[in-house]
């Protein structure tokens, strides 16, 4: 009777725990870096569709005006339409690469971020320094132009069109004209595109009535100077959003690393205590009397 008193008062309990599931660091939940940078690859997209559309019209509407300069530099809507096609490419693999929290294409797009950043800089020190060719080619090409008015069909169109868009007349004044091959065949006149009125402006002895006077590289030069504010403060604004493109890109990668470190170090973890050591898995015993 006492042995079955004894053993009646013992209670005996065994708590083993199962296996949970292997730990997951991410939480299936995007990094704050992630949402940012796939942010910014929509606001860059953006700004290179824009750079496209922009570069698209000045090779339809401004086409005939650059073939005026002499300079081999490349034109302006070139170099628009080739850099706003790659930057919206690459700002569908930034916002891909954000999405798949992928290291290797956040590397590649962190350096073509800066690739684009540095070929920016030289491009704009580049206009900076040069500047003055640039503007010397211009004007040795308007002086071409008007040296081949009326057997260059091709830059006699460009040419009309400029003076009358612009309101201008020849290279520096109207009277650059008068020395022309064409204007010695014509009486000393200067083209219609020149004239105020449509109906024609003739030279006279009193002067240059209805006629624009104003030379052409006088106005284009004064057109770029007023805008130069503009031009810049773009430069500078998407040289910024550059830099911050860099630094999400730059951000998420490190998270990303420190994810896997964590949860490489987790897993592991897991595995040896509930698949290499199941009898130490948690097992707890306790002895009520």
């Amino acid at each position: 009777d006492e042995r079955r008193r004894t053993a009646s008062s013992v209670n005996v309990q065994v708590h083993i725990l199962s296996p949970a599931a292997p730990p997951n660091a991410a939480g299936g939940r995007a990094p704050a870096p992630g949402l940012s940078l796939m942010a910014f690859s929509f606001v860059f997209w953006a700004a290179g569709l824009t750079m496209l559309i922009i570069g698209l019209w000045a090779k339809v509407r401004l086409g005939g005006y650059l073939a005026l300069s002499a300079s081999d530099s490349p034109s302006a809507p070139a170099i628009l339409l080739a850099t706003g096609t790659a930057v919206i490419v690459w700002a569908f693999l930034g916002c891909f690469s954000a999405a798949t929290d992928h290291r290797g294409l956040l590397r590649t797009y962190s350096a073509f971020l800066v690739a684009v950043l540095l070929a920016g800089l030289t491009a704009g020190l580049s206009a900076l320094l040069y500047r003055q060719d640039i503007a010397r080619g211009f004007r040795e090409g308007l002086r071409q132009g008007l040296s081949a008015y009326g057997e260059d069909e091709g830059k006699a169109d460009a040419l009309d069109a400029l003076q009358r868009t612009l309101g201008c007349c020849g290279v520096e004044s109207y009277r650059d004209w008068l020395a022309s091959p064409w204007a010695l065949q014509q009486n000393a006149s200067v083209p219609l595109s020149c004239c105020r009125a449509r109906r024609g402006c003739p030279l006279s002895s009193a002067g240059a009535h209805g006629l624009h006077t104003e030379g052409c590289f006088g106005k284009v030069s004064a057109f770029v100077s007023s805008n130069m504010f503009c031009i810049a403060t773009a430069a500078l604004g998407l040289a910024v959003l550059q830099v911050v493109g860099i630094v999400l890109a730059c951000l998420l990668g490190r998270c990303l690393g420190d994810v896997n470190r964590q949860s490489k170090a987790d897993i592991s973890a897991f595995y040896w205590v509930r698949v290499l050591r199941p009898g130490a898995a948690g097992r707890s015993v306790s002895l009520e009397y």
